[in-house]
């Protein structure tokens, strides 16, 4: 199939990428890896009247660390996760998850932002990035805001992102945790690379769930259970991070089914975060 007609708008720099989109307002959409956008747009579900393309604009293509984040910028492909040194130190989880996503040549296209703002509640990385307690930085007409991963997910393929602005980067403390340390990414999905039937992130007490919910989730009860009883045991952790989950049913399993997958990869995360980490 074949996209709606729309605008092609090559943007030269973060500001006036930013300018096109509040042009555009509604009817704007962001053009990074287009590893998610352009099959959306080719099936008509996604049909935006401009398109701004931000491959040009190498200002937003970085990863470094300052003043203990680790910052990602908006055209950081997903590949140059897997060969940073600067990621492998300052936050493990993602360095390990990454290479969970889709296939190397998804990867090498893809962007580490794109899939953010993408928000497939299945994804790794929105999950990664809500363990690690990040945020996300905003550039609109009005000026800059952060907003809180957290906060950012509002459901599924929807974000706090409004019109007209532009995510120039993601952010995340620039360690990988405390208390029970580790890191851990687990997830179950019929095929490698398809996305998960469910699957569970790993960042020292913080436990995020995803496939299970209409967005990424963190397992606070879990959490509280991790962190202050330390006769808990994985199981005890990963029925406390399940219980009351309500997952959609759809062709690849239904609600019980998933809460069962999501508990056992909570448990496998927890004891691979222990022995020090690593993703399956």
């Amino acid at each position: 199939m074949k996209p709606a007609p729309f605008t092609y708008h090559r943007a030269a720099s973060a500001k006036e990428a930013v300018d096109m989109l509040a042009a555009a307002g509604d009817e704007g959409s962001v053009l990074a890896g287009g590893q998610s956008l352009v099959p959306l747009m080719n099936f008509r579900v996604a049909q935006p009247a401009h398109l701004v393309d931000i491959n040009y604009v190498d200002e937003l293509d970085y990863i470094r660390v300052d003043d203990g984040w680790l910052a990602i910028g908006a055209r950081t492909r997903q590949a140059a996760l897997e060969r940073s040194k600067d990621v492998a130190r300052a936050a493990p989880l993602l360095s390990e998850a990454i290479r969970s996503v889709a296939h190397p040549p998804v990867r090498h296209r893809g962007t580490v932002v794109g899939s953010l703002v993408h928000a497939d509640p299945a994804a790794e990385l929105p999950a990664c990035v809500l363990a690690l307690d990040g945020e996300l930085v905003l550039s609109g007409p009005n000026g800059e805001r952060r907003v809180p991963a957290r906060e950012f997910f509002t459901g599924p393929l929807m974000t706090a992102k409004e019109a007209g602005e532009l995510v120039t980067e993601v952010r995340v403390p620039a360690s990988n945790g405390n208390g029970h340390g580790g890191h851990a990414l687990v997830e179950f999905s019929r095929r490698h690379a398809d996305f998960a039937v469910a699957g569970a992130a790993v960042a020292g007490d913080a436990i995020a769930l995803f496939g299970v919910s209409d967005t990424p989730v963190r397992a606070a009860s879990a959490e509280r259970l991790l962190a202050e009883d330390e006769s808990a045991t994985t199981a005890d952790v990963a029925a406390a991070a399940t219980d009351g989950l309500k997952p959609n049913d759809d062709v690849h399993g239904g609600a019980d089914y998933r809460r069962r997958v999501a508990r056992a990869c909570v448990e496998r995360a927890l004891t691979r975060a222990g022995n020090g980490g690593g993703a399956s």
